[in-house]
Parts: structure tokens; sequence; C-alpha cells
């Protein structure tokens, strides 16, 4: 069985500098590929390094929102980072309006801004999105994504999940669905189509049943491929397979 965490930060410090202690670990329980995302230009740039001498590895580079709050981002440098091999799309990116302190128009313009530079390198875009369901759907349809996009660690309804389908997006699921109180979610995996779904641990944030609590990483991302394939009434090996190719084919790999 071969699993595929498709969104872990791996240079968090709440993983206090044992890369590779996670990494085998994730070997020893069957997560065998991961992507590791970049969220600010520190781990923009770790994200690469790390994936330039890691096999398996994999990275994203981009602005996430709530470092797109101020006036401006510097497009040219998540331009160059991009330009590594081993950089499989622009992420995380997106809109998040939990914070009083959110300048809603300067997240929406740099949301953009990393939309057409994804588009101009021939990129998918990996998207963050909390508390911004109407802006970010209005964006999507209004700024075509040429390269395909994922709403990472889905956490909204199903009438959003069926906009981003009809758009063509992928739904990453993460330790959510394991929760007792994600009824939502259930009901968002049963109607997502099997070539749509990416598996995604979120590490080191929102590890899954048994482990809530803890600090999450990618060995854990078998819980919620457990999950998902309890609720689809097929075998966990089964899942992992499907998911596993769907990354691959999204992050074109």
């Amino acid at each position: 069985m071969e699993l595929f965490d498709s969104h872990a930060h791996l240079m968090d410090e709440k993983f206090e500098n044992k890369y590779l202690e996670i990494i085998q670990n994730a070997k020893e329980n069957d997560v065998l590929y991961i992507t590791n995302i970049g969220y600010d230009e520190k781990t923009s740039i770790q994200a690469v390094e790390e994936a330039e001498k890691s096999e398996n590895i994999y990275a994203t580079v981009g602005m996430h929102p709530d470092h797109c709050n101020g006036e401006e981002i510097d497009i040219n440098f998540i331009k160059r980072l991009a330009k590594s091999k081993c950089v499989v799309a622009i992420g995380e990116i997106g809109l998040d309006y939990h914070y009083e302190e959110t300048n809603k128009e300067n997240q929406k313009r740099h949301f953009v801004e990393q939309i057409n530079l994804a588009n101009s390198l021939g990129l998918p875009i990996v998207i963050h999105s909390r508390d911004a369901d109407m802006d970010m759907l209005e964006i999507l349809k209004k700024n075509k994504i040429e390269n395909n996009f994922v709403m990472h660690c889905f956490s909204s309804s199903v009438e959003v999940a069926k906009e981003v389908l009809k758009l063509g997006g992928y739904i990453s699921f993460s330790g959510t669905v394991t929760f007792k109180n994600a009824r939502s979610l259930v009901d968002v995996v049963k109607m997502t189509p099997l070539d749509k779904i990416l598996i995604e641990t979120d590490a080191p944030y929102l590890a899954p049943e048994p482990n809530r609590g803890s600090r999450n990483e990618p060995a854990f991302v078998k819980y919620t491929a457990k999950k998902i394939a309890d609720l689809k009434e097929i075998s966990l090996s089964k899942i992992a397979e499907i998911t596993t190719a769907n990354a691959m084919r999204f992050y074109r790999i």
C-alpha cells in the first residue's frame, strides 16, 4: 500500500527540527509521498531546499492569506523559487477572514496575483479558504485557473463542494473528517467523486482520531484514508491507490 500526504508543513517549528525522523516514520506507515507546503518566504525556501535533496518529497511555494494583508508581496521572489523542478504547485494561497485585522481587499488582490502567476508557470494551485466561501467562489469563477486547483483541508458545506467540483477542482480531506462532530464533512465525502479526492494531514495541525490533540505528522494520514474508505464502502488499500493516483495526477508527478 502506498499513501500520499498531499499537504504537510514539514518545516514547522512544532517538529523541532526532527525532519528525518518524521519522514522515516511516514515511510514505516506506508506514506511514501509527501507534498511539503510553503506559506511564506521562509517556509517556501525551506520546502524547496528539502525537496531538492529528498526522494518523493515535493514542494509548493506561495504566500498564505495571513501574509497578504499588507500592501505588496514579492511575486518575483515566488516566481524564482517556482523554477525548481521539485516545485509542483503554487500554494498555499487564498483567503482567510477569521481574524478581525484581516484586509479582505488586499487578500483578494494578492490571491488573484498568485493565480495569474500559477497560470503563467503552468502550475496548479493549492487553496486555503476560511470563513470566505462566497468571495472565494467569486474569484474562482471570474479568474480562469488553467492548471487546476485543490481546496485544501476542506471544511465547508456540500453546496460549496458542489461549486468547487463544477469548476473542475479537487477536494482534499484532512484529519477533521475523523472528528465525531464532522457530520457535514461526512456528507461531502459521500458526494465527492473518487477521482476528485485527495487526502492530507496539514501536519503538524489537526491530528485525526485516535491522535486528536497531539502533534500531527504524515504517518497519521492513514486514519483519514481509513475513514474515507469506510464512508465510500471500499477497502483501505483501494482508497490509498485512488488518492495516490489522484495526487500524482494533480501535481503532475
